[in-house]
């Protein structure tokens, strides 16, 4: 079950697609909110899609207000050939091991295919949670939803 609008969401550390560590706590910490998108495989079509409207519309979902910290259960070589190739410019976060423990927690892993679905989380300063979407696979997303959610944080 995916946390509620208003609920403590749990703390994660994952690698990015340099293999680099980043924390949830350091991002809000900084400051910023964090906007959470699960999304079930790098170099798929709905998947890069949004990420790729994401990219191309980078300054309404990130800024000094708001990092976005994109999530799948991919290898990070797997996202560095993704960010690379298609000129993504925020992280990539790699829930590969434990195979989808952040996706678990998030309520938002597919056990049965060892994936996540596509969940979206806005998470304040304080660790809450402002705004939760799950879409299952096949399913994109309205990220007009994620603007007007952002606006109001």
């Amino acid at each position: 079950m995916s946390p509620a609008v208003g609920a403590s969401v749990p703390e994660f550390v994952l690698p990015d697609q340099d293999r680099q560590p980043v924390a949830l706590s350091s991002i809000l910490g900084s400051g910023r909110a964090a906007l959470v998108v699960f999304y079930p495989f790098a170099f798929s079509g709905i998947c890069g899609g949004e990420l790729t409207a994401v990219q191309e519309s980078l300054e309404s979902f990130q800024n000094d207000r708001v990092q976005v910290l994109a999530i799948s259960c991919d290898p990070t070589f797997a996202l560095a050939a993704w960010a690379a190739s298609a000129g993504f410019t925020f992280p990539l976060l790699s829930d590969f091991w434990p195979h989808g423990a952040v996706a678990s927690d998030y309520g938002v892993f597919n056990v049965d295919k060892g994936m996540a679905v596509r969940g979206t989380f806005l998470v304040r300063t304080d660790r809450t949670l402002a705004f939760a979407e799950v879409n299952q696979p096949g399913e994109p997303r309205d990220q007009d939803g994620w603007r007007r959610a952002l606006d109001a944080v």
